[in-house]
């Protein structure tokens, strides 16, 4: 626990900088869900075919039909 004045602003400085590194970290963390496996390459590209192929529809297409 601190014991001084000094020990108290050693800790808050630490803790400062601990926090302007952990924001570096999330600005260039990478979002695994925004990546894809190679399946999912393959079920993506499946399905854009089968929207230009008219087999599918848009979710707000969909919706606006069942109002």
């Amino acid at each position: 626990m601190a014991r001084t004045k000094d020990d108290v602003a050693l800790i808050l400085d630490e803790i400062k900088e601990i926090k302007k590194e952990l924001a570096y970290i999330k600005e260039y963390m990478i979002d695994v869900d925004s990546i894809l496996t190679g399946r999912e390459v393959i079920l993506l590209k499946e399905a854009e075919k089968e929207f230009e192929d008219g087999k599918t529809m848009k979710l707000e297409d969909l919706k606006r039909e069942l109002e």
